[in-house]
């Protein structure tokens, strides 16, 4: 009988390995699919800001979505992706052929999927046998955020933004004040540092009134008289083409950024010289590069005609 679990237990582990690698081959263009999400970039990007202690619970093996040390040896799945996890997967899987009751695992859940603290490979043997539910002590971590199993990071950087967008506008009222909804970003925590910069712009603008002026005409100044003047300046010099999958007001922040330095730097200095320096340094295509290829082109053509 031994020798029997043994050997299933073997051909489990390598049904396992032939279907990592077959997934691995699907995904070879998008692999990030099938990357389990490690639980040290999910807080980075949520940063969640307390943890609590649940207890006992049945979760389902589905919403086990990542690991906190793992990550690397098995995909999203939880499919084994390397033979050095051949030795302690089987020990896991006889215990199960043999009916022998193993520990609960420990997870942490976090915007109701779970990441594994200890017991991976139990996780993908239960996968790989098609069991629905697991015994875990669970340790919960606060976000507003919901997460679904399919979820990539890029997806909860999105998702993430969407949040903090939804909460500025509702603390603002950006939307209604300005009449305009493409205040958008690509990256997380970027509407911060918008509202500072409109405490900024108000804090200027106080000192040219006898009292304290409401936010929302703060908001109104520093979109019309900052804001919007920037973003025409970064349509102008097409900077968006410089920098593929950001948007203008990623840029915004970015230039006033580098501006700010600027002027540190060098005293008066201009905000178009400083989107055009941004763009010279930082962007893919160098700003000048297409006037450069054209005088090239004149030149040797030119040259030709003579």
């Amino acid at each position: 009988m031994t020798g029997t679990i043994k050997n299933q237990a073997a051909e489990d582990f390598s049904r396992a390995r032939a279907r990592e690698f077959f997934q691995r081959i699907m995904h070879f263009l998008d692999h990030d699919k099938i990357t389990l999400l490690s639980l040290d970039d999910v807080k980075r990007i949520l940063r969640p800001k307390s943890e609590t202690y649940r207890g006992m619970r049945a979760v389902p093996i589905r919403l086990i979505v990542g690991s906190e040390g793992r990550y690397r040896d098995f995909n999203k799945y939880f499919l084994p992706k390397s033979d050095h996890l051949r030795p302690r997967w089987e020990r896991i899987d006889e215990a199960r052929l043999s009916d022998i009751t193993l520990p609960p695992i420990q997870l942490y859940e976090i915007g109701g999927v779970y990441f594994v603290r200890d017991g991976n490979h139990r996780v993908s043997v239960a996968k790989t046998q098609g069991i629905e539910n697991v015994d875990a002590e669970v340790i919960s971590l606060s976000t507003e955020i919901s997460i679904s199993p399919s979820m990539t990071v890029d997806d909860l950087r999105k998702a993430l933004v969407a949040y903090e967008k939804k909460e500025f506008c509702q603390k603002t009222e950006f939307e209604k004040i300005t009449g305009c909804g493409s205040l958008d970003f690509t990256i997380p925590g970027r509407y911060d540092v918008i509202y500072n910069h409109i405490l900024v712009h108000k804090y200027f603008l106080n000192q040219e009134q006898s009292g304290e002026i409401p936010f929302g005409e703060a908001l109104s100044s520093w979109y019309n008289n900052v804001y919007t003047p920037i973003v025409d300046i970064i349509i102008k010099e097409n900077l968006c083409g410089q920098f593929p999958g950001r948007t203008p007001s990623d840029l915004y922040v970015w230039i006033v950024k580098r501006w700010d330095l600027l002027k540190k730097k060098y005293g008066h200095y201009s905000i178009l010289d400083a989107a055009r320096d941004f763009g010279d340094r930082y962007g893919i295509v160098p700003r000048k590069l297409p006037a450069l290829i054209l005088s090239l082109v004149k030149g040797i053509f030119g040259k030709r005609r003579r």
